[in-house]
């Protein structure tokens, strides 16, 4: 039988800013935040070969236990009842644990690419809700671009999009605890969702067409706190010539945009002697994100649909 296959690109993602607001009765915390796609990417080589039952085999050099590549393949083939062989080698590149969204991106790059190869149809409501039950940011990159999300993160709203300018992304060899991070922020519980806290500054800042006017990450005091390296860091990204430099997340990566690809490579010997692992990238708008990606799948899906149409239905 005919085996169906694929490299396709996992991109990393920024937060350019993020308030949270405070604690749900479901136990996570009302967030605020803009997302934006960067150039970062990890890969993922997918083959798919029809036959009787369902196999699902991965080459994870980090050997991940419960790797969200293989929980994304099982939940998407049990759904659309996929049979036969599917077989998938990751290369990582976007730093796990650091606050760029690497695991979740590549939980959504199988949902995208899978419809493709195994000629099945699937809207991206569908896609959606497969991804809402993989992680919060799993929804963020079945869309791409820049995007307000709400909620914990997995209600999406289209932003209209900042220029494709160059980012710095700086990754200390530092582990943030997420649940330590959010601890330390003592937020209160929210008494109603229906009317949870309006952010102006938040708002203007979505508003404003000057996305380095009014961003902020609540996370970074506190975070901060536990790891001053990484404010020295961010500040020598500011004096770098970055004129937005934030936290990504909940870190340690933190990451700065700057005006022009010039100003990006004379601040990259600043950090060269440090412990840090630094990419050049630049943001990804939407349109060039869908782009990259039906040019990945040109073989396989109908150019210009989203997600992703199979040629094979």
């Amino acid at each position: 039988m005919e085996t169906r296959s694929a490299r396709v690109r996992a991109y990393a993602k920024v937060n350019l800013s993020l308030r949270v607001l405070g604690r749900r009765p479901d136990g996570y915390h009302e967030l605020r935040t803009v997302f934006q796609t960067i150039g970062l990417a990890d890969t993922i080589d997918i083959a798919c070969t029809p036959g009787r039952g369902l196999s699902i085999t991965l080459d994870d050099p980090m050997a991940l236990a419960d790797n969200l590549v293989t929980r994304a393949a099982r939940l998407f083939a049990e759904h659309y009842k996929v049979r036969g062989a599917l077989t998938m080698k990751l290369i990582k590149r976007i730093p796990a644990g650091a606050g760029l969204g690497g695991g979740s991106s590549d939980a959504a790059a199988v949902l995208l690419a899978l419809p493709a190869l195994t000629g099945k149809r699937a809207s991206l409501a569908d896609l959606m809700d497969l991804g809402a039950r993989l992680g919060s940011d799993v929804a963020f990159f079945l869309a791409g671009g820049a995007a307000l999300g709400i909620g914990r993160g997995e209600e999406l709203y289209p932003l209209p999009e900042p220029k494709p300018l160059p980012v710095l992304v700086v990754a200390p060899h530092v582990h943030v605890s997420t649940p330590e991070a959010y601890r330390l922020l003592q937020r209160p519980a929210l008494t109603s969702l229906a009317e949870p806290p309006k952010l102006n500054v938040f708002q203007s800042f979505v508003w404003s067409e000057d996305f380095a006017s009014g961003s902020g990450n609540d996370f970074e005091a506190a975070v901060f706190s536990l790891h001053p390296e990484l404010e020295r860091w961010l500040r020598k990204l500011e004096r770098s010539g970055a004129h937005v430099a934030r936290l990504s997340g909940s870190g340690a990566a933190l990451f700065g945009v700057f005006p022009n690809q010039a100003r990006l490579q004379g601040a990259l010997p600043r950090f060269r002697s440090e412990s840090l692992t630094v990419f050049s990238t630049r943001m990804l708008t939407r349109r060039l994100y869908r782009a990259r990606w039906s040019a990945s799948l040109r073989e396989h899906a109908i150019e210009g649909t989203w997600p992703p149409l199979s040629r094979y239905l």
